[in-house]
């Protein structure tokens, strides 16, 4: 066997340790990935002693944290620091400083330490945002609209609006809304949030969830509008078995409160009252299992822009509900999250045009149409064909799954249901113009 020579063994340490001393060292461990009750910077939540997470991040293997450090501020003041403690927990650590105020917004960050007893840098700061924590931080008042509503069949939805002045430059603005029934809020003539079916469905004789947006975008110097849509959903609508309908109540209503705070140190909170007016608009009936109809002649653009005409818009009625626990909402919203296209349009046995989307779903249509004014597009859904290759709904029992919309003419229209949602695979077209 031959051996390498000294020059050759030489070189060939030089060269390992050269390429020891190039390979790049392990990074230190990090915390990452900061949750406040499982969320990033939450927004409106009520927990007395939110718990916080987060997660560990080395390039090298085999790290483990022996050790944490959590701080806490408000307005750029330590109100919590828990100094060094010896342990590896890093999911649902309960904040234990002073008690949390209502609407106040709080900065935490972490550092933690190697098994080796090395500690990390600071993490990025997360953040969270307290709710309304008790019925006397609700200035606003309970409204319904003044239009009368039967309980018996769904009713065209209520339109509610009210106008305030921005007396300011505004550093932040938070909406609190909620409602007996569904709701869809607007400030000046734009969306609040992308969440759909709120407030959620509770045991609504003894909670009701409420939301918190960032509207500080949508608020403008001077005068201002709000309005709010209302559907009757699982409050109001057919629910279970039987012809069961308003279990929970026979009239829809709104608590809606604006919290702004101006760049000068100012706090102004304004909201529903007996300034607000109402009227109905082009949602002439929506629930849960039977669907919604449209008629967008009756559209009223403008109706949450400021100086829009409602001389012809009813007072609403200020009411006292019964009471209930005002909770901020305990999971995840309902938001759009996929778009899924047709991938045939099928003309049936029965001479009926079908679309399939290809696959079973919980969602609804967004429907494109151009025709003239009056025209009415009905949708029906479907899970399943019959053997024969008929749309099938007996599986459906009562429930119609039926969407109507009656077009304004002229342009391209585009609509999507507002108080309702489909399980479906099929959608059965009627009355589609051309």
């Amino acid at each position: 066997m031959r051996h390498a020579s000294p020059f050759v063994s030489a070189a060939l340490a030089a060269l390992a340790a050269a390429t020891l001393a190039a390979a790049p060292a392990p990074a230190p461990l990090s915390a990452t990935s900061l949750r406040c009750e499982h969320e990033v910077d939450p927004l409106g939540i009520d927990v007395a002693q939110p718990r916080l997470s987060w997660q560990l991040r080395s390039d090298a293997r085999g790290v483990v944290q022996s050790a944490y450090q959590l701080e806490v501020t408000r307005d750029g003041r330590k109100v919590w620091d828990t100094g060094k403690v010896a342990s590896d927990r890093s999911v649902l650590v309960p904040y234990g400083g002073p008690a949390l105020e209502s609407s106040r917004r709080y900065a935490w960050r972490v550092r933690v330490w190697d098994g080796g007893g090395r500690p990390s840098p600071w993490s990025a700061p997360g953040h969270w945002e307290m709710g309304l924590l008790s019925s006397g931080d609700w200035k606003a008042r309970w409204i319904e609209a003044a239009q009368d509503e039967g309980a018996k069949a769904s009713q065209p939805a209520p339109v509610l609006r009210g106008t305030f002045a921005v007396k300011g430059k505004v550093r932040s603005a938070r909406a609190y809304v909620t409602s007996l029934g569904l709701y869809e809020l607007e400030i000046n003539g734009k969306r609040v949030g992308d969440q759909l079916f709120t407030p959620g469905w509770t045991s609504y004789h003894h909670r009701l969830q409420y939301q918190t947006y960032d509207v500080t975008g949508h608020l403008r110097a001077g005068e201002n509008a709000i309005g709010a849509m209302l559907g009757d959903g699982w409050y109001r609508g057919f629910l279970a078995w039987k012809d069961k309908r308003a279990v929970y109540g026979d009239r829809l209503a709104l608590l809606c409160q604006l919290r702004i705070e101006y760049a000068d140190g100012r706090t102004e909170t304004v909201g529903t009252g007996e300034t607000w007016k109402s009227t109905t608009g082009p949602i002439r009936s929506s629930d849960i299992y039977n669907g919604e109809t449209y008629d967008a002649r009756l559209e009223r653009p403008g109706w949450s822009a400021p100086r829009h005409p409602d001389a012809d818009w009813a007072p609403v009625v200020v009411v006292r509900p019964r009471e209930r626990s005002l909770v901020a909402p305990a999971g995840p919203p309902v938001r759009r999250i996929e778009e899924i296209r047709p991938v045939k349009v099928l003309k049936t046995p029965a001479g009926e045009t079908v679309v399939d989307m290809g696959q079973n779903m919980v969602g609804h249509v967004r429907l494109k149409v151009r025709g003239p004014a009056g025209t009415t597009v009905t949708l029906r859904h479907a899970e399943v064909l019959d053997q024969t290759g008929n749309f099938y709904t007996a599986n459906l029992r009562a429930a119609k799954q039926q969407v109507t919309y009656v077009l304004k003419g002229g342009a391209e229209e585009t609509y999507e249901p507002h108080f309702t949602f489909q399980g479906f695979r099929y959608v059965a077209v009627e009355g589609w113009p051309g």
